[in-house]
């Protein structure tokens, strides 16, 4: 890695570890019933999408996946979408889960038309939060 990389990899983390906290994480899963047409599903994706904008996400860092590309696709028992968010503490998920933006989205696109979900919510471990810092992996690829 040319030293100029490595100075910026070093900068990043250091000003990571001065406001780091323990961040917290929320994984969710989600299965629509058979019959959810794949317009509702893009709907769905596109609104979840605008959650990266609530003040308690961190760093506006909220990632949509799907449809899985598992393969066979029952390894992952058959969910189709999946969100990851970053929040500075435990105050702020809480905060996540009751907006009004986060609670339209769901009773809106995702309830009536679930079949399941799964959620996960943790804490990162104080040594691994450098790995959670924004620009970590372009820092480190690249």
């Amino acid at each position: 890695m040319p030293s100029s990389r490595v100075e910026n990899l070093v900068a990043v983390l250091n000003t990571y570890s001065r406001e780091s906290q323990e961040d917290n994480f929320y994984v969710v899963l989600f299965r629509f019933k058979p019959e959810v047409t794949k317009e509702h599903k893009e709907t769905f994706v596109r609104e979840l999408k605008k959650l990266k904008d609530l003040p308690c996400v961190k760093d506006n860092r909220l990632i949509v996946g799907g449809p899985s590309i598992t393969d066979p696709i029952e390894r992952s028992k058959n969910f189709e979408f999946a969100l990851v968010s970053y929040h500075q503490d435990r105050a702020a998920l809480d905060a996540y889960h009751a907006s009004k933006e986060h609670t339209w989205v769901t009773q809106t696109y995702l309830f009536p038309f679930k079949e399941d979900l799964c959620r996960f919510d943790f804490e990162v471990d104080p040594e691994d939060e450098y790995m959670c810092a924004p620009g970590i992996t372009s820092q480190m690829a690249g």
